[in-house]
């Protein structure tokens, strides 16, 4: 789905006057070194370089070939509250749900390419370096430039959308990352449906498609994987009056997305009891804390599910 929704913007990008070059850094044993080499020309050339994802080793492998001067981070993901808070402690780049665990072999042997990104994502007398994101963000770097996005360009492109009656709900990888048990994850979705008669579970890009297999099986929610993020789907529409979500990057962005259409926005806290043993020890307060900065939003009591 990752990929397919990164065709699907890579079109929108050619309609905007943007020339696209695609990359298949993943397909197969050569492909990173022949992406590598074949971007490392501009790079070098490059004044300024846009990035998605700065805890991507990709990325970071790709930071330590780039000269520029100016660095911007684009996301809108729960992953910028954390970049930012550990760029402002110094601390090494590790995202939020492994963070408290202990380093495994290819963390280590990678340690000198992280650490040299973080390096080069601080901001110097030489290298300017902005977030453009529309997440909360509270400890800010010294010399680093945040710049809201309030998805003004999405709701110009598309929209306004068609409003059902109905309730319409969001799902997370949270399972698929080891924070959530499967099987709490599964009795929540189903008691939210039940209690707000949802009737469609629009798929994260990165859950297990037996997974959504059984929610289908075990709920009766029409699953829907998106061709497009999720803001530009709802916003295209038709979506439901009400949007029923976990703790995630949507309670944040949606609200932007959909403002002025009457849509309402309602987060489902995650219960202590559905973490998982191996869930990262900060995990119930970065959740808590996703739930507890987004604006707009209305939270609903998290549902108490059977041991």
């Amino acid at each position: 789905m990752t990929r397919g929704q990164l065709r699907r913007m890579a079109d929108l990008a050619r309609e905007e006057g943007h020339r696209v070059r695609w990359e298949e850094a993943r397909g197969g044993a050569s492909a990173p070194f022949q992406t590598i080499g074949g971007l490392a020309g501009v790079l070098r050339r490059a004044d300024r370089i846009v990035m998605g994802d700065p805890f991507s080793r990709y990325v970071q492998l790709l930071l330590t070939i780039t000269r520029a001067k100016d660095l911007v981070v684009v996301d809108d993901g729960t992953a910028t509250m954390e970049f930012v808070a550990q760029l402002a402690r110094g601390e090494r780049l590790v995202r939020w749900h492994r963070k408290g665990g202990r380093p495994g072999a290819r963390d280590l042997l990678f340690a000198p390419v992280s650490s040299s990104a973080r390096r080069r994502l601080t901001p110097s007398a030489r290298r300017r370096v902005e977030v453009f994101s529309s997440m909360p963000v509270s400890e800010i770097p010294d010399g680093v430039t945040v710049t809201a996005n309030d998805f003004a360009w999405t709701r110009a492109r598309f929209g306004p959308p068609t409003v059902t009656a109905g309730a319409d709900m969001v799902g997370t990888s949270l399972v698929e990352t080891g924070v959530v048990d499967g099987e709490r994850y599964l009795e929540a979705v189903r008691a939210l449906a039940k209690a707000h008669g949802a009737t469609r579970y629009f798929a994260h890009r990165r859950e297990h498609p037996d997974k959504l297999r059984r929610l289908a099986a075990e709920t009766g929610l029409e699953i829907v994987r998106p061709e497009l993020p999720l803001e530009l789907v709802a916003r295209r529409g038709p979506v439901g009056r009400t949007i029923l979500s976990f703790p995630s990057t949507v309670v944040h962005t949606l609200p932007l997305a959909l403002a002025g259409t009457g849509v309402r926005v309602a987060v489902c806290d995650i219960d202590p009891a559905w973490l998982t043993d191996t869930a990262s020890p900060r995990a119930q307060g970065f959740l808590s804390g996703v739930t507890g900065t987004a604006r707009d939003v209305h939270r609903l009591a998290a549902v108490t599910s059977p041991a």
